[in-house]
């Protein structure tokens, strides 16, 4: 079969799930059952791929689904008891007294403490702490999301303390032959990987530095009372200076220190330093931005977690220091699990394995205190003590908590199966590359040498797809590094190019959307959100694209494989 018909029959299910949820405007519990099963059928009937391998993919769909699913729990199970114990309150009126204006607001709570969450943790954990806690400091539902699936793009390729390039881009390349070559010609792999973590760190550094602004300009657009670019422009020093406050650390730890702490030291200076202007009024505009109230907002913009804030009891001596003390918490024991061998190995120890599945070699395991979930329901646990809380207060807040969990459950039991077929065509009778590689395929053979512009726009798609950049890099990083070698150019900056245009693509992952949506109660608006993400995803694919080109064909980069 042609390559081009390959290609048009693997962007189906992608096809059908953008007409249903961005163009019909389906909510995702009626669109994704039947992107599931226009799945099942090209895999069956086109690619050849056996029932058995099917179902299997779908097993193991199932078994992730319920990894996320712990996580969002625990991540709206938090939001809950800082609700009940009065704390989420005291936040409130904390950002309130480093700045009133929503703007501000958005900046520290998204870029930088997301960002920091995104670095120790990894596993869409940004969004789902984020996205709870901006609405119940006051933003509409829909604006949470849209800023919480924003985070995940600069911070991604370096979350999970290096994660997308340690285990993604390393195990996604054949090191073994390549590291062959690289001896062949007086390097080796180590030289290699870091060469590669240089890179995806500047363009990122670039690129990412005007995320900040998109953030606002977004807020402002979409859901201030008069819909204007413009009462987000009024805050562009501010937000560029937020922007470099994080990408000038982070680059430079990524360039001198390699992958495991760009997006945490990025964080940790950036976030100190922003509030100290905010609270300064430096380069903050004398216009103070907010939203409309709330009884002018359209009900889907609404979140069946809303609170009234004003009507919960607060704790007669509940500082902002005991309020802030779980996300502390949270922040530190993510930190400390993933870079202490000692404690990572402890609750790692607790694992449920599921192998060989149905005989196709397919597996997972839930370690259920290593993903954030189980962090977050430990530190509920402190939480209850710590804030002096009664029973009752903590049962409410599981009840909450299990309903809202329900809605998401259903649609990641379609969602996260279907991507498990895509990713596991491979095999199959009729010896053609899995699908998202024949997508792939298509894109390289059909523009020729500008090829690196599209890169990014290749790793996105992976993202998008698997709703992970750890595992776009290990679809498709070979891929990439095939191509660039048949160009004759750069190898290690194409597999940048893949990196970065795949934390990039974390920002459309349906499967993203549909989590981050789940924490703040706001389902069925799947597609409204993507509409918007959209628009920061492709920015960021452009730029990191154009800025490939112009190191590839203009600055002459190379390295040691370039032949």
């Amino acid at each position: 079969m042609d390559v081009s018909i390959q290609a048009l029959f693997a962007a189906l299910p992608i096809v059908v799930a953008a007409i249903l949820l961005v163009g019909l405007r389906l909510p995702a519990k009626k669109a994704m059952p039947v992107v599931f099963i226009a799945t099942v059928l090209v895999a069956f009937y086109v690619w050849d791929v056996s029932f058995n391998r099917i179902v299997a993919s779908s097993i193991q769909g199932f078994l992730i689904t319920i990894a996320v699913l712990w996580i969002i729990f625990g991540a709206i199970l938090l939001l809950n008891t800082l609700k009940h114990s009065g704390a989420i309150k005291v936040i409130r009126e904390g950002f309130n007294n480093v700045s009133p204006d929503r703007r501000v607001q958005v900046i520290i709570i998204a870029w930088l403490f997301g960002s920091f969450i995104e670095g120790a943790s990894g596993f869409g954990t940004p969004a789902a702490i984020a996205a709870p806690l901006l609405v119940a400091i006051g933003f509409p539902a829909m604006a949470a999301v849209m800023i919480g699936m924003m985070i995940q793009s600069t911070p991604v390729s370096f979350g999970a303390v290096g994660t997308p390039i340690l285990i993604g881009v390393n195990k996604g390349l054949d090191a073994q032959s390549i590291g062959l070559s690289l001896e062949a010609v007086g390097s080796n792999w180590e030289t290699f990987l870091q060469l590669i973590t240089s890179e995806v760190a500047i363009i990122h550094g670039i690129t990412g530095t005007l995320i900040p602004l998109f953030m606002v300009i977004m807020l402002t657009r979409f859901f201030g009372e008069n819909r204007s670019w413009t009462e987000g422009l009024s805050i562009v020093p501010f937000a560029i200076f937020s922007g470099l406050a994080f990408t000038i650390p982070y680059a430079l730890t990524g360039i001198f220190l390699g992958a495991e702490f760009p997006s945490l030291i990025g964080a940790l200076i950036g976030l100190p330093l922003v509030i100290f202007a905010a609270k300064k009024g430096f380069l903050i505009p004398k216009d103070s931005w907010d939203f409309a109230p709330k009884e002018k907002w359209p009900i889907h913009w609404v979140s069946k977690l809303e609170m009234n804030l004003d009507a919960m009891n607060t704790k007669v001596d509940m500082s902002l220091r005991r309020a802030w003390l779980p996300y502390v918490l949270v922040a530190l024991i993510l930190v400390i699990t993933r870079v202490s061998d000692e404690a990572k190995a402890f609750v790692q120890s607790w694992v449920i394995p599921f192998k060989d599945i149905m005989g196709e070699g397919l597996g997972y395991s839930i370690v259920p205190l290593y993903l954030p979930g189980g962090i977050l329901v430990f530190v509920v646990l402190i939480t209850y003590f710590l804030h002096k809380m009664d029973f009752k207060e903590m049962k409410e807040a599981l009840s909450e908590s299990s309903k809202v969990m329900l809605g998401a459950g259903f649609v990641l039991m379609f969602t996260i199966p279907l991507v498990r077929i895509l990713i596991n065509s491979g095999v199959n009778g009729a010896g053609f590359d899995s699908m998202p590689v024949a997508m792939a395929n298509f894109v390289a053979t059909s523009v020729g040498d500008i090829y690196p512009m599209f890169a990014p726009a290749i790793g996105a798609l992976g993202a998008f797809i698997a709703g992970s950049n750890t595992v776009s890099n290990m679809m498709l990083s070979q891929f990439q590094f095939g191509v660039a070698d048949a160009l004759g150019v750069s190898t290690a900056l194409m597999v940048a190019l893949q990196a970065v245009g795949a934390a990039a693509g974390n920002m459309i992952a349906i499967h993203n959307v549909v989590a981050a949506s789940a924490t703040v109660g706001l389902l069925d608006q799947e597609g409204e959100t993507l509409r918007k993400t959209v628009i920061p995803t492709l920015y960021y694919c452009l730029i990191s694209g154009l800025l490939g080109l112009f190191a590839l064909y203009y600055l002459g980069i190379t390295d040691p494989l370039v032949k």
